[in-house]
């Protein structure tokens, strides 16, 4: 088949890798129709690079048709159509049972001191080959894998793999007041869909970015913006417009951008030329993120105030402001978002044929897979109004 695969840093090919088959009796095997381009995908062009081996494949936002299925699979049938979540969780250990699907103690990955594999994402979270590709073998196929109905377009349930439950996660864990303001750093993907399901809820949205294009797509959904490169000072500018105290609540949907940094750029390039058996307890114990999206955070909550982080974070070293922190009283909540635990919540969204979230159009791009090397340097660049990619193989 052919699949989107990693081959070093910033170098993404689209190749013939061997297909997928049966490994496990509760497998099934589907073909891939829509799979999407992640935030975190670019983690892997570079940062992530000493946990990467060439030949990867990447990609964890797929849906599809189910080909063929393990003998033990009782709840899915060939033919059925089907969204993956992007982290592989058996629905049965003890984390599972407390809907902590993003820790299963079935995938985790006690090596790297990591919680449940995750679809195409390095030797960290398993090394699982990924969803940008034509087929993909799916585990614990009568828990993890989402039936959806025929009818409606791939658009409207794709985004269930990773973008809504992410950003729904990050909302719910914010827990706004009825009457509060959510600040949403980023408008990316999942800051995105964040503003449009806290606007849903009835709250007042204020969103942050710095790419014009981005503030335009969330200003027209009903959200107040900030251009980061307007305002001197972002907890001043918030501040001002919450009557002096900042935001109730404040989703980081930026994480870990390092090639915005070029400190932590150069010092990510000099541990991708180590050998990576020493490269990689460096980048997991070294602290190299850039942290200016969370300080602000920390900045702009009001105090006693939650800031709810969605954006992945990779460093273990790095300087936090406790003192700020303790004396505001603060509440942090973060992780991988725990799909299945949301799916059921979301899923009348989908089946709406009103799109209250604007699924059917939350993709700027649409591309074939064989587009996949471009699709990633642009989207790293943030060239052409490029938000949402799905690929079709």
């Amino acid at each position: 088949m052919l699949a989107a695969t990693w081959q070093g840093p910033r170098d993404i090919r689209v190749e013939e890798v061997p297909d997928p088959t049966i490994v496990d009796p509760t497998d099934a095997v589907i073909r891939v129709t829509m799979t999407g381009l992640c935030g975190s995908d670019l983690h892997l062009y570079e940062p992530l690079a000493p946990f990467m081996t060439p030949g990867d494949v990447v990609g964890h936002e797929p849906m599809g048709i189910v080909e063929e299925v393990g003998p033990e699979v009782r709840n899915l049938s060939v033919g059925d159509r089907v969204v993956v979540p992007f982290n592989i969780s058996c629905g049965s250990c003890w984390t599972c049972e407390r809907k902590l699907y993003s820790q299963c103690e079935t995938t985790q990955n006690r090596e790297h001191g990591t919680g449940a594999s995750l679809l195409g994402y390095s030797k960290l979270y398993g090394a699982v080959p990924g969803g940008q590709a034509e087929y993909l073998r799916v585990q614990f196929a009568d828990f993890l894998p989402v039936k959806v109905p025929e009818g409606p377009p791939d658009d409207r349930f794709v985004f269930l793999s990773d973008v809504i439950p992410t950003a729904w996660q990050a909302v719910r864990y914010a827990d706004v007041p009825t009457d509060g303001t959510l600040l949403v750093m980023g408008a990316g993907p999942i800051g995105d869909m964040a503003a449009r399901i806290a606007l849903r809820d009835g709250v007042r949205v204020i969103s942050v970015d710095r790419v014009p294009e981005r503030l335009a797509r969330v200003r027209a959904l009903g959200a107040e913006t900030i251009d980061l490169d307007a305002v001197d000072d972002l907890g001043e500018e918030v501040r001002s417009r919450t009557s002096g105290r900042g935001a109730d609540a404040v989703v980081d949907a930026v994480g870990m951008e390092a090639h915005g940094n070029p400190v932590a750029e150069k010092l990510i390039k000099a541990v991708g030329l180590l050998p990576d058996a020493i490269a990689r307890p460096l980048m997991k114990n070294v602290g190299f993120d850039r942290l200016a999206a969370l300080h602000g955070s920390i900045d702009a909550v009001r105090r006693g105030g939650t800031v709810s982080l969605s954006g992945v974070y990779g460093g273990a070293a790095d300087p936090m402001p406790l003192m700020q922190m303790f004396d505001k009283q603060l509440q942090l909540r973060m992780g991988q978002a725990n799909v299945r635990a949301w799916t059921d919540d979301i899923f009348p969204l989908l089946l709406d044929d009103s799109d209250p979230l604007g699924t059917e159009s939350f993709a700027t791009h649409r591309l074939p897979l064989s587009q996949a090397p471009e699709a990633y340097a642009s989207f790293r660049a943030k060239e052409d109004g490029m938000v949402k990619v799905v690929f079709t193989p």
